[in-house]
């Protein structure tokens, strides 16, 4: 199962795709504009995003080239109806991983999103580095400066995510769904606390604060930053 954003204005494309994506088993969150498909990317973690080129607002090629202009990495792979030699090497050189022409095959789509996941697993990184902190996710080992850091298995989680997501504001929801995987009482206090431990043991003793909290009237959100 993926999480996968459509960003599509045909209406009765994006329906079929969403149904079809959806039957598989897919999360599918939909977008019918460039503009509210970057606010979405920005706003949460997908696992292939699905573009059209033809778009209001903001056309896909812009949209591909500020996701990756953000250092999002999330596979894209690219819907058009233009479908030249050229648009596919334009696509491809904006940052897409794929590029699909209209009309094209359900099951089509469906093995290009098979192959971008697999892709996706493979190139994930497995040494993150953050200004001087350094994640060796293979080991587990986490250092600031040189000097190493004991997490817990649940801290080490907390911290993998919030540096895959560098930059980004994450609320507490996303947090509690994608570092505990379970649905927690949402006026449960285990995201602040977490983020607590985190803190004393990455920032105390660091002039450079990298775990930042950003309070709301509806509630607490949270990011990881380096230098930017």
């Amino acid at each position: 199962m993926s999480k996968i954003l459509l960003i599509e204005d045909e209406v009765n494309v994006s329906d079929f795709i969403k149904r079809g994506l959806e039957e598989q088993s897919h999360q599918v969150d939909v977008a019918y504009d460039g503009v509210t498909g970057k606010s979405l990317v920005l706003q949460k973690e997908y696992d292939i995003i699905i573009l059209d080129v033809i778009l209001p607002y903001s056309n896909g090629w812009e949209v591909c080239k500020s996701i990756r202009s953000l250092q999002i990495n999330t596979p894209i792979l690219m819907l058009s109806a233009l479908s030249t030699a050229d648009d596919k090497v334009k696509g491809l050189d904006l940052g897409a991983d794929d590029y699909l022409a209209k009309p094209f095959k359900f099951k089509e789509l469906q093995a290009r999103i098979r192959a971008l996941g697999r892709r996706r697993f493979a190139d994930q990184e497995t040494l993150l580095t953050l200004d001087d902190l350094h994640v060796d996710i293979t080991a587990k080992k986490v250092s600031r400066d040189g000097q190493e850091i004991t997490l817990t298995s649940r801290e080490f989680k907390l911290l993998e995510y919030l540096i895959r997501n560098k930059g980004r504001i994450l609320s507490r929801t996303q947090l509690l769904e994608n570092v505990w995987e379970v649905d927690f009482d949402l006026s449960s206090n285990v995201v602040e606390v977490y983020v607590n431990y985190l803190r004393n043991k990455i920032d105390k003793y660091h002039p450079r604060k990298l775990i930042h909290t950003r309070r709301k009237r509806e509630g607490r959100n949270f990011r990881i930053i380096g230098h930017l």
